[in-house]
């Protein structure tokens, strides 16, 4: 069991209908030494590739993204869910659906911050049914940029979004790949990874 699994069970708890709640820890709170351990994790799995941009999706993966650009020492880029009177000029648009809040977001990146010869680690902190990385991967490619990886720091394996990613074949890393959860004992069961 990793560093993440062990947290996962000690802090996390499992709500009804397929929920995961990490916010003690990981996405409303946040234990910053172990999101800087997170960070070193993506480093040393994608350390041997050409990054110059971290991508992800406010707000939750923003945390997660930061400290692996930190680790890459390159520039973080998150889609924001609405444009502002700060965001000027051109876009780039995908329509996301949240698996957690049920609902569909326009997300967009200013055109000025990622480009053709960028060389794109896509970070988020949880992959369900991958629309929000379908998303994130259709702006990398508007842009003509490559996507050179993609990074999760929990995925449920045992929904389609992993699969649909990996069949698309793209290179992706998930650090606790949950197997099966029950709410009404509170267990979590994670799937074998080599590493």
């Amino acid at each position: 069991m990793n560093f993440l699994e062990e947290r996962i069970q000690k802090d996390g708890i499992v709500k009804p209908g397929n929920v995961l709640k990490v916010d003690s820890f990981l996405n409303h709170q946040m234990d910053i030494a172990l999101i800087d351990r997170i960070g070193e994790e993506f480093y040393e799995r994608f350390k041997d590739k050409k990054v110059t941009k971290v991508l992800t999706i406010e707000a939750s993966g923003i945390a997660m993204a930061y400290a692996v650009a930190r680790c890459f020492g390159v520039p973080m880029v998150f889609a924001k869910k609405s444009q502002s009177v700060n965001i000027d000029g051109d876009v780039y648009v995908a329509e996301v659906e949240s698996f957690t809040h049920k609902n569909k977001n326009r997300v967009i990146v200013s055109k000025r911050f990622l480009s053709e010869g960028d060389h794109v680690l896509i970070i988020d902190d949880f992959l369900a049914n991958g629309c929000a990385l379908q998303g994130l991967i259709s702006i990398t490619e508007s842009a003509g940029a490559v996507v050179e990886g993609l990074g999760i720091v929990i995925e449920k394996g045992f929904q389609f979004g992993g699969r649909a990613i990996r069949n698309l074949g793209y290179h992706l890393e998930s650090l606790a790949i949950v197997e099966s959860m029950d709410a009404e004992s509170g267990t979590v069961v994670f799937a074998e990874q080599a590493r």
